[in-house]
């Protein structure tokens, strides 16, 4: 008897099945060995006198769920169930879900799982004695940040709103500006652990729906046990692992991916942080800012021309200066070579050491910047930069023209309005220093080529990532390195959108009527 009574408690304290049993106390105890009895997990029993005693049981977990919403379930069950005549209720079960909860969503559950998963989301789950089956109703908490201005992008002109670490108010937001019934949404959760819901975001009839079969094939191969930022994300989906150049575009506004979306793209929602994923990307939209659109054409092709001007600064700045100053002297004026020999006469180092050693102190100061707290970050960085520079060229470690030439690099990488390809030109500075230190303009022409060649060998879900340059798509040029008029602006990428590729009718201003 004894052995047979071990038995029965090993088959209960270890269920065979995911299923939820029958007896409420099983179900509770199955509820509190599996959340480890954690003292957020709040469960509350309700005895029904008019049903014969029994019991009814509601699970939530505090801090995630409203306790508003939970208040009136409970006053709802109590006193619905309490007026109701006596042997008047055939399925309990389906009275509570018609009858007691004026809550928008309300569902049934049938196995731990997805009982467990609905706790910690934030719903309330009522279990009923008697039934293998649960029910769930929304009670997930209002909590939330407020909708700000974008902390990372600056906003000169456009809507002053940014993401939120909440999910559904960042579809709600992009919502707001895109008011048709084809923008669709497909749901995974990823990460065993954190159960993370990633929304796929695009307009349906306009996104590629081969490419978006492609991103929910790759969502759906990641297996990891969390996942707390786009950032994880990212780095299994994108193509070209090993590239320094980014391969997916991430922005904290909504106008910016309801502009992305318009053209065909698909957009990655994360829940838990404000940053969006889109999807695929070309080089030129790291060198597109949403303000471009909003202005006067004119103003914003001039702009755009700006950045590919600061970008080739950026990049080649300094391997051409030591490039120049080590192997190519007569390629400077005379007065200009004598001022910078003058200049150079006291530096111990080769040029090459001098620009590593500048362009190295400045990333330090530039990261310490970042990482110090806000109200002495900003101050400890300007300082240090305007002290240690004046300082090395009194000292002689460094010539004045050196501190020139890193001084407007920085300020060039800031150009861009991606942070990504900001990294991405910083890091490939330092290879090209060393190819113009060991061969001159022929090196840093030969780490040109190396980075064209791979640019031009690179894909974003299958969408070539130099188009519309590499290959040349003469329609596309309207909004590559200039910007034509909005009117002008007829079609979508041809690469990215390939099912509606008009987006606008030629517009024509009747200039006689007007005359008149």
């Amino acid at each position: 008897m004894a052995s047979s009574t071990n038995n029965n408690t090993s088959q209960q304290q270890q269920p065979t099945t995911n299923l939820l049993h029958t007896s409420l106390a099983e179900n509770i105890y199955t509820i509190k060995e599996a959340l480890g009895n954690s003292n957020d997990v709040i469960l509350r029993e309700i005895t029904l006198d008019k049903l014969d005693n029994e019991s009814i049981a509601l699970i939530n977990i505090d801090g995630i769920s409203d306790k508003t919403v939970i208040t009136d379930i409970l006053e709802n069950l109590m006193l619905d169930i309490d007026n109701e005549p006596e042997n008047k209720i055939d399925d309990l079960n389906d009275y509570i879900k018609k009858q007691c909860l004026a809550v928008g969503d309300v569902k049934d559950v049938l196995d731990f799982t997805a009982l467990y998963t609905a706790v910690l989301n934030g719903d309330t789950v009522i279990i009923l004695d008697g039934q293998s089956k649960a029910i769930v109703t929304s009670s997930k908490s209002a909590k939330d940040r407020a909708v700000t201005e974008p902390q990372t992008e600056s906003v000169i002109r456009g809507p002053r709103e940014s993401f939120t670490e909440t999910l559904r108010t960042n579809t709600a937001l992009i919502r707001r500006k895109i008011k048709s019934p084809d923008l669709w949404i497909k749901s995974r959760v990823i990460g065993d652990v954190t159960q993370t819901d990633v929304a796929v975001m695009y307009i349906n009839g306009i996104a590629n729906d081969k490419i978006v079969q492609e991103v929910l094939d790759r969502l759906d191969q990641i297996k990891i046990d969390g996942v707390l930022e786009t950032g994880y994300i990212e780095d299994y989906i994108q193509d070209a692992k090993f590239s320094l150049f980014p391969m997916i575009y991430n922005t904290e506004r909504p106008d910016v991916i309801a502009a992305e979306l318009l053209e065909g793209k698909i957009a990655l929602l994360v829940d838990g942080t404000p940053l969006v994923l889109t999807v695929p990307v070309t080089f030129t939209s790291f060198l597109q800012a949403a303000e471009d659109y909003y202005q006067n054409w004119i103003i914003s092709s001039l702009i755009r021309l700006l950045r590919y001007f600061g970008i080739t600064l950026a990049l080649l700045m300094p391997s051409l200066y030591v490039a120049i100053t080590t192997f190519h002297q007569e390629m400077l004026p005379t007065a200009m070579l004598i001022s910078i020999a003058s200049q150079r006469e006291g530096v111990p180092f080769p040029a090459v050491v001098e620009a590593l050693l500048m362009e190295i102190a400045f990333e330090i100061l530039r990261e310490a910047g970042l990482r110090m707290p806000r109200t002495i970050g900003p101050a400890v960085s300007i300082v240090g930069t305007l002290v240690i520079g004046q300082a090395a060229v009194e000292a002689g470690v460094v010539s004045a023209v050196m501190v020139i030439i890193v001084a407007l690099t920085a300020i060039c990488s800031f150009l861009f309005p991606s942070y990504g390809l900001s990294n991405t030109i910083r890091v490939l500075r330092f290879p090209l220093m060393i190819f113009a230190a060991v061969f001159g303009l022929f090196g840093v022409m030969f780490g040109i080529m190396i980075i064209l060649l791979h640019l031009c060998s690179l894909r974003s879900f299958g969408v070539p990532y130099m188009s519309p340059f590499g290959p040349l798509i003469i329609k596309d040029q309207k909004d590559a390195m200039v910007l034509f008029p909005r009117r002008n602006l007829l079609t979508r990428p041809r690469l990215i959108s390939q099912k509606n590729n008009v987006r606008a009718q030629k517009y024509q201003v009747n200039t006689k009527r007007n005359n008149q």
